[in-house]
Protein backbone atom coordinates (compact mmCIF):
# COMPACT_ATOMS: atom_id res chain seq x y z
CA UNK A 1 0.00 0.00 0.00
CA UNK A 2 1.34 3.28 -0.99
CA UNK A 3 2.17 5.78 2.17
CA UNK A 4 2.30 8.97 -0.43
CA UNK A 5 0.27 11.71 1.02
CA UNK A 6 -2.61 13.25 -1.75
CA UNK A 7 -0.88 16.70 -2.21
CA UNK A 8 -3.44 19.74 -1.09
CA UNK A 9 -3.75 20.73 -4.78
CA UNK A 10 -5.82 17.93 -6.20
CA UNK A 11 -8.40 18.45 -3.10
CA UNK A 12 -11.68 19.70 -3.67
CA UNK A 13 -12.40 23.78 -3.96
CA UNK A 14 -15.14 24.20 -1.17
CA UNK A 15 -18.65 25.82 -1.90
CA UNK A 16 -20.72 27.05 0.77
CA UNK A 17 -24.55 28.15 -0.61
CA UNK A 18 -27.73 28.53 1.43
CA UNK A 19 -31.42 29.13 0.99
CA UNK A 20 -33.00 31.70 3.10
CA UNK A 21 -35.83 30.35 5.10
CA UNK A 22 -38.87 32.31 4.40
CA UNK A 23 -41.65 29.33 3.85
CA UNK A 24 -42.38 26.82 1.18
CA UNK A 25 -40.15 26.10 -2.03
CA UNK A 26 -40.99 26.82 -5.36
CA UNK A 27 -40.20 25.65 -8.41
CA UNK A 28 -38.04 28.61 -8.82
CA UNK A 29 -35.84 27.22 -5.73
CA UNK A 30 -35.41 24.13 -7.83
CA UNK A 31 -34.15 25.58 -11.16
CA UNK A 32 -32.28 28.76 -9.58
CA UNK A 33 -30.80 26.46 -6.98
CA UNK A 34 -31.17 23.10 -5.97
CA UNK A 35 -30.74 21.46 -9.62
CA UNK A 36 -27.31 22.89 -9.28
CA UNK A 37 -26.42 21.98 -6.30
CA UNK A 38 -26.76 18.35 -7.27
CA UNK A 39 -24.30 18.47 -9.88
CA UNK A 40 -21.63 20.68 -7.38
CA UNK A 41 -21.52 18.16 -4.46
CA UNK A 42 -19.99 15.53 -7.01
CA UNK A 43 -17.02 18.39 -7.76
CA UNK A 44 -16.87 20.30 -4.85
CA UNK A 45 -16.48 20.37 -0.83
CA UNK A 46 -20.15 21.78 -0.64
CA UNK A 47 -21.66 23.44 2.64
CA UNK A 48 -25.43 24.17 2.08
CA UNK A 49 -27.24 25.46 4.36
CA UNK A 50 -31.40 26.95 5.47
CA UNK A 51 -30.58 30.48 6.61
CA UNK A 52 -33.32 30.89 9.41
CA UNK A 53 -31.34 33.94 10.90
CA UNK A 54 -31.72 35.56 7.51
CA UNK A 55 -35.32 34.71 7.49
CA UNK A 56 -36.05 36.22 10.74
CA UNK A 57 -35.56 39.57 9.32
CA UNK A 58 -38.80 39.90 7.69
CA UNK A 59 -40.62 36.51 9.72
CA UNK A 60 -39.49 37.86 13.50
CA UNK A 61 -43.36 38.82 14.48
CA UNK A 62 -43.95 34.92 13.64
CA UNK A 63 -40.65 33.14 14.70
CA UNK A 64 -42.79 29.74 16.03
CA UNK A 65 -42.49 29.50 12.13
CA UNK A 66 -39.47 29.37 11.08
CA UNK A 67 -38.44 25.95 12.78
CA UNK A 68 -40.82 23.88 11.00
CA UNK A 69 -40.44 25.81 7.20
CA UNK A 70 -36.40 25.14 8.34
CA UNK A 71 -36.90 21.43 8.74
CA UNK A 72 -39.51 20.81 5.69
CA UNK A 73 -36.75 22.52 3.79
CA UNK A 74 -34.10 20.29 4.88
CA UNK A 75 -36.52 17.49 3.78
CA UNK A 76 -36.98 19.25 0.54
CA UNK A 77 -33.23 19.58 -0.04
CA UNK A 78 -32.56 15.57 0.50
CA UNK A 79 -35.84 15.10 -1.69
CA UNK A 80 -34.67 16.66 -4.72
CA UNK A 81 -31.72 14.88 -4.53
CA UNK A 82 -29.27 17.04 -2.43
CA UNK A 83 -26.75 13.96 -0.44
CA UNK A 84 -26.10 14.75 3.16
CA UNK A 85 -23.43 11.44 2.47
CA UNK A 86 -21.84 14.05 -0.04
CA UNK A 87 -22.38 17.39 1.58
CA UNK A 88 -22.42 19.30 4.85
CA UNK A 89 -25.90 20.12 5.13
CA UNK A 90 -26.52 22.39 8.34
CA UNK A 91 -29.66 24.56 9.79
CA UNK A 92 -27.43 28.46 10.42
CA UNK A 93 -28.83 29.17 13.68
CA UNK A 94 -27.28 25.73 14.92
CA UNK A 95 -24.02 27.38 14.36
CA UNK A 96 -23.36 29.83 16.50
CA UNK A 97 -20.34 30.59 15.31
CA UNK A 98 -22.05 32.52 12.49
CA UNK A 99 -23.12 35.33 14.54
CA UNK A 100 -19.49 35.27 16.32
CA UNK A 101 -17.85 36.06 13.11
CA UNK A 102 -20.60 38.28 11.99
CA UNK A 103 -19.89 40.70 15.11
CA UNK A 104 -16.19 41.10 14.33
CA UNK A 105 -16.89 41.38 10.78
CA UNK A 106 -19.52 44.61 11.86
CA UNK A 107 -17.23 46.25 14.16
CA UNK A 108 -14.66 46.31 11.22
CA UNK A 109 -16.63 47.74 8.54
CA UNK A 110 -17.91 51.38 8.22
CA UNK A 111 -21.15 52.40 7.65
CA UNK A 112 -20.52 53.81 4.72
CA UNK A 113 -20.35 49.98 3.03
CA UNK A 114 -23.80 48.96 3.75
CA UNK A 115 -25.38 52.08 3.17
CA UNK A 116 -24.38 52.68 -0.36
CA UNK A 117 -25.80 48.67 -0.86
CA UNK A 118 -28.60 48.80 -4.07
CA UNK A 119 -30.74 46.09 -2.60
CA UNK A 120 -30.93 48.12 1.41
CA UNK A 121 -32.18 51.58 -0.48
CA UNK A 122 -33.91 50.34 -3.46
CA UNK A 123 -36.06 48.58 -0.92
CA UNK A 124 -35.99 51.19 2.06
CA UNK A 125 -40.02 52.34 0.96
CA UNK A 126 -41.08 48.95 0.41
CA UNK A 127 -39.44 47.78 3.66
CA UNK A 128 -40.93 50.47 5.78
CA UNK A 129 -44.10 49.94 4.48
CA UNK A 130 -44.23 45.89 5.56
CA UNK A 131 -42.06 47.22 9.05
CA UNK A 132 -39.00 45.11 8.01
CA UNK A 133 -37.12 48.18 8.07
CA UNK A 134 -34.55 46.97 10.65
CA UNK A 135 -30.80 46.53 11.35
CA UNK A 136 -31.01 42.98 10.69
CA UNK A 137 -31.73 43.50 7.09
CA UNK A 138 -29.40 46.54 7.29
CA UNK A 139 -26.47 44.25 8.60
CA UNK A 140 -27.87 41.71 5.94
CA UNK A 141 -24.15 41.53 3.71
CA UNK A 142 -22.15 41.55 6.99
CA UNK A 143 -23.91 38.15 8.37
CA UNK A 144 -23.57 36.78 4.70
CA UNK A 145 -20.01 37.69 4.51
CA UNK A 146 -19.79 35.46 7.51
CA UNK A 147 -21.62 32.73 6.57
CA UNK A 148 -19.25 32.19 3.62
CA UNK A 149 -16.06 33.36 5.63
CA UNK A 150 -16.78 30.74 8.59
CA UNK A 151 -16.32 27.67 6.23
CA UNK A 152 -13.71 29.38 4.87
CA UNK A 153 -15.21 28.61 1.17
CA UNK A 154 -13.35 29.47 -1.98
CA UNK A 155 -16.36 29.44 -4.22
CA UNK A 156 -19.83 31.06 -4.12
CA UNK A 157 -22.16 29.96 -6.96
CA UNK A 158 -24.44 32.72 -8.28
CA UNK A 159 -25.62 34.16 -11.32
CA UNK A 160 -24.18 36.73 -13.01
CA UNK A 161 -26.54 39.35 -12.02
CA UNK A 162 -25.57 38.37 -8.14
CA UNK A 163 -21.89 38.92 -8.79
CA UNK A 164 -21.99 42.35 -7.18
CA UNK A 165 -23.61 41.06 -4.06
CA UNK A 166 -20.47 38.74 -3.43
CA UNK A 167 -18.05 41.32 -4.14
CA UNK A 168 -18.80 43.36 -0.24
CA UNK A 169 -18.55 39.99 1.14
CA UNK A 170 -15.00 39.92 -0.68
CA UNK A 171 -14.20 43.15 0.63
CA UNK A 172 -14.88 42.22 4.29
CA UNK A 173 -12.67 39.55 3.98
CA UNK A 174 -10.00 41.55 2.54
CA UNK A 175 -10.24 44.25 4.84
CA UNK A 176 -10.07 41.55 8.15
CA UNK A 177 -7.04 40.11 6.50
CA UNK A 178 -5.67 43.52 5.71
CA UNK A 179 -6.05 44.49 9.28
CA UNK A 180 -5.39 41.47 11.01
CA UNK A 181 -2.20 40.15 8.29
CA UNK A 182 -4.51 36.87 8.24
CA UNK A 183 -4.95 34.57 5.12
CA UNK A 184 -9.14 33.67 5.29
CA UNK A 185 -10.06 32.50 1.63
CA UNK A 186 -11.69 35.48 -0.63
CA UNK A 187 -14.46 33.57 -2.03
CA UNK A 188 -14.98 34.01 -5.33
CA UNK A 189 -18.17 33.63 -7.73
CA UNK A 190 -18.97 30.15 -9.35
CA UNK A 191 -21.00 31.53 -12.32
CA UNK A 192 -24.15 29.43 -13.05
CA UNK A 193 -26.96 29.52 -15.67
CA UNK A 194 -29.67 30.90 -13.74
CA UNK A 195 -32.95 30.58 -15.73
CA UNK A 196 -35.99 32.55 -14.93
CA UNK A 197 -38.72 31.19 -13.82
CA UNK A 198 -41.54 33.61 -13.76
CA UNK A 199 -44.71 33.02 -11.54
CA UNK A 200 -47.73 31.59 -13.45
CA UNK A 201 -49.12 34.37 -14.25
CA UNK A 202 -46.12 35.91 -16.78
CA UNK A 203 -44.72 38.47 -13.63
CA UNK A 204 -42.19 37.66 -10.91
CA UNK A 205 -42.77 34.63 -8.87
CA UNK A 206 -43.76 36.00 -5.54
CA UNK A 207 -45.74 33.84 -3.25
CA UNK A 208 -47.34 37.51 -2.20
CA UNK A 209 -48.69 37.47 -5.90
CA UNK A 210 -50.14 33.81 -5.52
CA UNK A 211 -48.72 32.74 -8.70
CA UNK A 212 -46.65 30.08 -7.10
CA UNK A 213 -45.73 26.28 -8.48
CA UNK A 214 -44.48 24.87 -4.81
CA UNK A 215 -42.14 21.64 -5.46
CA UNK A 216 -43.64 19.07 -3.38
CA UNK A 217 -46.78 21.25 -1.78
CA UNK A 218 -48.74 20.91 -4.89
CA UNK A 219 -50.61 17.86 -5.57
CA UNK A 220 -50.91 16.55 -8.74
CA UNK A 221 -54.44 18.56 -9.09
CA UNK A 222 -53.48 21.74 -7.69
CA UNK A 223 -50.73 21.19 -10.62
CA UNK A 224 -53.47 21.18 -13.00
CA UNK A 225 -55.76 23.43 -11.89
CA UNK A 226 -52.67 26.09 -11.37
CA UNK A 227 -51.13 25.62 -15.03
CA UNK A 228 -54.46 25.38 -16.58
CA UNK A 229 -55.05 28.98 -14.97
CA UNK A 230 -51.02 30.39 -16.77
CA UNK A 231 -51.45 32.58 -19.38
CA UNK A 232 -51.19 31.84 -23.00
CA UNK A 233 -50.90 33.93 -26.39
CA UNK A 234 -53.06 36.72 -26.34
CA UNK A 235 -53.68 36.12 -30.23
CA UNK A 236 -54.70 33.10 -30.07
CA UNK A 237 -58.54 33.91 -29.10
CA UNK A 238 -60.00 30.87 -30.84
CA UNK A 239 -59.15 27.39 -30.94
CA UNK A 240 -58.19 27.27 -34.74
CA UNK A 241 -56.16 30.50 -34.19
CA UNK A 242 -52.73 29.64 -35.09
CA UNK A 243 -50.32 30.83 -31.90
CA UNK A 244 -46.95 32.08 -31.45
CA UNK A 245 -45.10 29.89 -28.73
CA UNK A 246 -42.46 32.27 -27.59
CA UNK A 247 -45.44 34.60 -26.34
CA UNK A 248 -46.64 31.94 -24.14
CA UNK A 249 -45.82 31.80 -20.66
CA UNK A 250 -46.44 27.75 -20.83
CA UNK A 251 -44.31 27.36 -23.17
CA UNK A 252 -41.64 28.62 -21.19
CA UNK A 253 -42.63 26.00 -18.84
CA UNK A 254 -42.39 23.45 -21.22
CA UNK A 255 -38.70 24.70 -22.08
CA UNK A 256 -37.49 23.70 -18.54
CA UNK A 257 -39.63 20.19 -18.14
CA UNK A 258 -40.70 18.46 -21.53
CA UNK A 259 -38.16 17.07 -23.82
CA UNK A 260 -36.90 17.86 -27.25
CA UNK A 261 -39.59 15.80 -28.59
CA UNK A 262 -42.43 17.35 -26.25
CA UNK A 263 -41.12 21.30 -27.32
CA UNK A 264 -41.38 20.25 -30.91
CA UNK A 265 -45.21 19.07 -30.72
CA UNK A 266 -45.43 22.44 -29.01
CA UNK A 267 -44.17 24.74 -31.26
CA UNK A 268 -45.58 22.85 -34.11
CA UNK A 269 -48.63 22.44 -33.16
CA UNK A 270 -49.18 25.71 -31.32
CA UNK A 271 -47.76 27.57 -34.72
CA UNK A 272 -50.65 25.57 -36.95
CA UNK A 273 -53.35 25.67 -34.79
CA UNK A 274 -52.73 21.85 -34.97
CA UNK A 275 -53.24 21.75 -31.14
CA UNK A 276 -55.24 23.48 -28.54
CA UNK A 277 -53.84 25.76 -25.53
CA UNK A 278 -55.59 22.70 -22.89
CA UNK A 279 -53.57 20.04 -24.98
CA UNK A 280 -50.68 21.98 -24.88
CA UNK A 281 -51.02 22.66 -20.79
CA UNK A 282 -52.18 19.20 -20.20
CA UNK A 283 -48.83 17.71 -21.64
CA UNK A 284 -46.97 20.45 -19.58
CA UNK A 285 -48.84 19.43 -16.27
CA UNK A 286 -48.28 15.91 -16.64
CA UNK A 287 -44.64 16.48 -17.27
CA UNK A 288 -44.45 18.58 -14.36
CA UNK A 289 -46.16 15.71 -12.38
CA UNK A 290 -43.59 13.21 -13.48
CA UNK A 291 -40.42 15.26 -12.22
CA UNK A 292 -42.66 16.00 -9.03
CA UNK A 293 -43.64 12.80 -7.56
CA UNK A 294 -40.89 11.30 -6.54
CA UNK A 295 -39.21 14.15 -4.95
CA UNK A 296 -42.61 14.61 -2.82
CA UNK A 297 -42.76 10.49 -1.85
CA UNK A 298 -39.08 11.32 -0.68
CA UNK A 299 -40.03 14.31 1.36
CA UNK A 300 -43.60 13.18 2.66
CA UNK A 301 -41.19 9.76 4.00
CA UNK A 302 -38.50 12.30 5.58
CA UNK A 303 -41.07 14.17 7.25
CA UNK A 304 -43.37 11.27 8.90
CA UNK A 305 -40.20 10.07 10.14
CA UNK A 306 -38.84 12.43 12.29
CA UNK A 307 -36.03 10.60 13.86
CA UNK A 308 -34.15 10.11 10.53
CA UNK A 309 -34.73 14.05 9.70
CA UNK A 310 -33.64 14.54 13.11
CA UNK A 311 -30.33 12.87 12.92
CA UNK A 312 -29.33 13.89 9.29
CA UNK A 313 -29.49 17.34 10.83
CA UNK A 314 -28.14 16.84 13.96
CA UNK A 315 -24.77 15.07 12.16
CA UNK A 316 -24.80 17.83 9.85
CA UNK A 317 -24.94 20.54 11.94
CA UNK A 318 -22.06 19.17 14.08
CA UNK A 319 -19.86 18.67 11.42
CA UNK A 320 -20.44 22.45 10.29
CA UNK A 321 -19.51 23.80 13.38
CA UNK A 322 -16.53 21.63 14.21
CA UNK A 323 -15.36 23.37 11.05
CA UNK A 324 -16.79 27.14 12.00
CA UNK A 325 -14.61 26.43 15.51
CA UNK A 326 -11.57 25.90 13.64
CA UNK A 327 -12.06 28.83 11.89
CA UNK A 328 -12.84 31.02 14.92
CA UNK A 329 -9.43 29.55 16.15
CA UNK A 330 -7.64 30.78 13.39
CA UNK A 331 -9.87 34.58 13.55
CA UNK A 332 -8.90 34.67 17.47
CA UNK A 333 -5.63 33.50 16.51
CA UNK A 334 -4.67 36.30 13.79
CA UNK A 335 -6.53 38.76 15.70
CA UNK A 336 -4.41 37.99 18.95
CA UNK A 337 -7.42 38.13 20.95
Amino acid sequence: MSSEVTPATTRKLRVMSGMRVTGRLHIGHYWGTLQNWTKLQDEYECFFGAMDWHGMTTAYKSPKEIAPWTREMIAEFIAWGVDPEKVTLFVQSRVPEHLELFMIFANMIPMGWLERVNTWKDAIEEMKANDTHNLGRFAYPVLQAADIAIYRAQKVPVGADQVSHLELAREIVRRFNHLYKAKLPEMSPLLTEIPLVPGLDGRKMSKSYGNTLYLTEDSEKDVKKKVNLMVTDPARVRREDPGEPTKCSVYGYHKLYSTAEDLQWVEEGCRSAGIGCGDCKGRLAANIEKLSQGPREKKKELLNNPGLLDSIIDAGCEKARKEAQKTLEIVRSNMKW
